[in-house]
């Protein structure tokens, strides 16, 4: 019999169905999809083929018209509003492909704000932000703001702050959109670095088979499917 003990995400027959102009866009079309702890995942498809809905579901920013997700066991479609978002706070990293950091704030202070965000003192947040931003490399930055920094650097920070308060789960959304192919590598061995060194399961959506290369498991998307399966293990 399958065991699913020890799941960090288990997503069973998952469909999200959106009408627009009384028509019905059919997202997602039954997907099942699981994660184990410290994985690298790849989600790789063209645009339009259901990765960045399945990320949202999956992070619970958006809800399944049917089927189930399990994160840490927890069936968050069952979650109020209010759950949802503590859950989120503080057990799911966000990274997007916009950076989403903060103009007028430091790298420090931007790494700095989820801690604050869940009340964590002023000691902890300096030695916790400081590991974050030597994990990334840009230590020597933290005084920076976002505009004096690359695209790289700047998404690096952003990947410091999804640390930050130490979640078992992140998830990128094109977190290398809007990267040289050169920096994009960069990011995705960061990625592969902080999966094994940190233990972090990490979700991916990307349209660069380069990926491939660095990802424990692909699965691929097509049309609101997965194309490819994956057994659980025995």
């Amino acid at each position: 019999m399958a065991n699913t003990d020890g799941l960090v995400i288990n997503g069973v027959n998952i469909v999200r169905t959106y009408k627009v102009d009384n028509f019905e866009v059919h997202a997602l079309r039954g997907v099942n999809f699981i994660v184990y702890p410290g994985e690298f995942v790849g989600l790789i498809g063209r645009s339009g083929s259901g990765k960045t809905t399945l990320l949202n579901i999956i992070g619970g920013l958006d809800r399944p018209t049917s089927g189930d997700v399990f994160v840490y066991d927890n069936n968050i479609g069952q979650f109020s509003d209010r759950k949802l978002t503590e859950f989120r706070r503080e057990r799911i990293g966000f990274i997007f492909q916009s950076f989403a950091l903060l103009p007028t704030m430091s790298a420090f202070e931007n790494v700095e704000l989820p801690m604050r965000m869940v009340g964590k003192g002023r000691r902890e947040r300096q030695q916790r932000v400081m590991e974050c931003l030597e994990l990334v490399g840009l230590s020597k930055w933290a005084k920076h703001r976002p505009q004096e920094m690359s695209g790289g650097q700047q998404q690096r920070i952003a990947i410091a702050r999804a640390l930050v308060n130490s979640p078992g789960l992140i998830l990128a959304d094109e977190p290398t959109g809007e990267l040289d192919t050169t920096t994009a590598h960069t990011i995705f061995g960061l990625f592969q670095t902080i999966a094994k060194q940190e233990r972090v399961s990490i979700v991916m959506t990307s349209h660069d088979p380069a990926a491939e290369a660095y990802v424990t498991f692909t699965y691929r998307m097509a049309d609101g499917q997965i194309t490819n399966e994956r057994g659980l293990n025995a």
